[in-house]
């Protein structure tokens, strides 16, 4: 069999088309499906290939006899005597039973089926190129239970009744190519959303039938962020349409596949948790790379800035849109932070290393466009972005293909900031830092009050006007400043005041108390911890007043709630078997990852993890998310050693 790699493949081969129409039997993790590919043979040869790892498969060629397919567990080999310039189709049908990149889940007494193809390979569950510089425009029909939702890139032209069985079959239609690794699919029971964007997009926003009162707090301001980007980026959205849909236990905080963002439903909030941890910045992360990345893609991970780097950037001007210039610039200045720090521990590298850190990767990539643009002013800026998208579109790109059209407009060199912001290895710490200084008062205000030195005007920088940033940092240096006066300050301030005054004095009980009523789940579960552990004799009333309060969706306050009462042997409102089988059902593996670790660690904590919770964690083990095996794993060691 003739060998050859992408990179020669391309060179042959241009595959326009991919139709599939697809099953899928969950309790076995199966999916089966139909292929319809069509492909342009760019020079002569006698083989092409699709990436399909551990699928079995039946042939049947619809136009060509003289076509051959051979599978060899990895890729499907299309085999003819191919003339150049020529157009051929083949159909064939799979099955495969995918170890990564399509997960089923059962969630209650519903399933939820999802996939990930970045990092994973889409050739796991659909026969297509790994290679991100290839792109095929990708139509899927689904087949699946009627009472579910299916999701998929592109538009929804029709859905039917599948005959002799309770199924709709549900067409979608992609106008234009992708790279594989952003195809993409979600079933499960959803509600939904609409809204239209001022260009006429439609917008869809999925979320949990038992989630709807969490739909505006969870997708706020997403219209405002998309008609913003449409704008600020100067390219129309480049697709059809644009949906949203959180799932469980999600690998990452978001995926942008090409029109249809994945995202961890732990971002789904109620109007508290959108204080604390909300959706905002995934939103605009994963919406603005639609135009970089999907649209424009990085020829490889040596320029994978050009895509982190340009989202997290962008996403950073839309919040700035919502919240202002001075979380702008504080985002900014705690980047420099950790990539000064970074360096420092000497795990700095060039943006263009491959393996760069995601600190490097997206932060420092946006510190270059930041920069850039306040070299080259915004003129200039706007418009190379623009070119460089309409240039490039449905194409792959390297770092030199944007500086090209920076400097095109820019009118001179830009190799003096190529070398210094993106090829050494140190990050530029105090140019940047001066560039900030330079623009924002706020950070100089910030910077200015610094109270390590224990300085005497730091009790003074609480009584007075400064940044709730600066209190709240203020009070982490120096936490016995606070007096009774600080409480009256904002949720920032009063988080940080439940987060770093952990010795409570007898003067501040009454303010302290009040903490307990912050809109914010964060304030709450300190408070509630410091205030149990400061004051004995008042721990029912505090058990009390937060009984009914459950927090973000990994149930923080809860957790910490049970584990206290089960604590408090003299309170007796609540059975304290059933506290703490509950604290232990928490564990079972139809609840989220995070919840699952919390519960666990709670559980070795107050050294009760009795044989259920014992046969979870040995279930967690064989998850599918990284972080509950790794913790599993080390935590039934741990265990074991204590055992022992």
């Amino acid at each position: 069999m003739l060998s050859i790699s992408f990179a020669q493949q391309a060179d042959y081969v241009d595959f326009k088309k991919l139709e599939a129409t697809l099953g899928f039997v969950p309790d076995s993790s199966k999916i089966q499906g139909g292929v319809y590919l069509e492909f342009k043979i760019l020079k002569k040869t006698d083989s092409v290939y699709l990436d399909a790892i551990d699928m079995d498969f039946k042939f049947f060629v619809q136009s060509d006899e003289n076509i051959k397919l051979k599978n060899d567990g990895e890729k499907l080999w299309v085999k003819s005597d191919f003339e150049e310039g020529e157009t051929y189709s083949v159909i064939f049908n799979y099955v495969a039973y995918p170890k990564k990149a399509l997960y089923f889940l059962k969630r209650e007494d519903a399933w939820q089926i999802w996939t990930q193809g970045q990092g994973k390979y889409t050739s796991n569950w659909l026969p297509s190129i790994d290679d991100v510089n290839d792109k095929i425009e990708f139509d899927l029909r689904v087949a699946f239970d009627k009472a579910y939702n299916v999701v998929v890139n592109g538009n929804l032209i029709g859905s039917e009744p599948v005959k002799d069985k309770e199924e709709s079959l549900h067409v979608f239609d992609m106008q234009k190519p992708m790279s594989s690794y952003l195809v993409a699919l979600v079933i499960g029971k959803y509600n939904k959303k609409t809204e239209t964007s001022k260009s006429g997009i439609p917008l869809e926003y999925y979320c949990y039938p038992e989630d709807s009162l969490k739909v505006e707090s969870t997708y706020r301001y997403s219209k405002q962020m998309f008609d913003f980007l449409e704008e600020e980026i100067g390219f129309a959205y480049p697709w059809q349409n644009y949906k949203q849909v959180p799932v469980h236990d999600f690998l990452y905080a978001g995926m942008e596949n090409t029109s249809l963002t994945i995202f961890s439903d732990a971002f789904v909030v109620d109007s508290i948790g959108f204080n604390d941890k909300n959706y905002v910045n995934v939103n605009a992360h994963e919406l603005a790379h639609q135009w970089f990345g999907d649209l424009v893609t990085a020829k490889s991970s040596k320029h994978h800035w050009l895509q982190e780097g340009f989202a997290t950037y962008y996403a950073l001007l839309s919040e700035r849109e919502i919240f202002g210039d001075d979380y702008y610039y504080f985002k900014l200045y705690e980047s420099v932070v950790e990539l000064g720090r970074q360096d420092l521990s000497g795990n700095g590298t060039s943006l263009l290393n491959p393996k760069s850190s995601s600190l490097t990767f997206y932060q420092r990539g946006a510190w270059v466009l930041y920069a850039l643009r306040n070299k080259v002013g915004d003129v200039v800026f706007k418009q190379a972005v623009k070119n460089y998208l309409e240039k490039y579109q449905l194409a792959s790109v390297e770092t030199s293909d944007f500086i090209s059209e920076v400097e095109r407009l820019y009118g001179r060199s830009l190799s003096t900031f190529v070398n210094l912001w993106i090829k050494q290895k140190a990050f530029p710490y105090d140019m940047a830092f001066a560039i900030l200084k330079r623009q924002s008062t706020f950070i100089n205000e910030f910077v200015q009050v610094d109270c390590e030195a224990k300085s005497s005007k730091c009790a003074e920088y609480l009584k007075y006007y400064v940044s709730d940033e600066a209190k709240a940092k203020v009070i982490s240096q120096v936490p016995e400043l606070v007096i009774s006066n600080v409480f009256k300050n904002g949720l920032k301030v009063r988080q940080a005041i439940a987060k770093h005054v952990t010795k409570i004095p007898e003067s501040l009980k009454s303010d302290y108390e009040s903490l307990l009523n912050d809109k914010s789940y964060i304030t709450i579960e300190n408070a509630l911890y410091n205030l149990w552990i400061n004051f004995p004799l008042e721990r029912s009333k505090y058990l009390f007043k937060t009984r009914n309060i459950v927090g973000f969706s990994d149930k923080n306050v809860r957790l910490l709630w049970l584990v206290l009462n089960l604590n408090t042997p003299y309170y007796e409102a609540d059975n304290k078997q059933g506290l703490y089988d509950e604290l232990v059902g928490y564990t079972n593996e139809k609840y989220n990852a995070d919840l699952r670790i919390n519960a666990f660690q709670y559980l070795d904590l107050i050294k009760a993890c009795n044989e259920k919770c014992k046969s979870n964690l040995e279930t967690a083990k064989s998850h599918h998310n990284w972080r509950l095996v790794k913790f599993a794993k080390q935590l039934s060691e741990q265990l074991e050693q204590k055992k022992n």
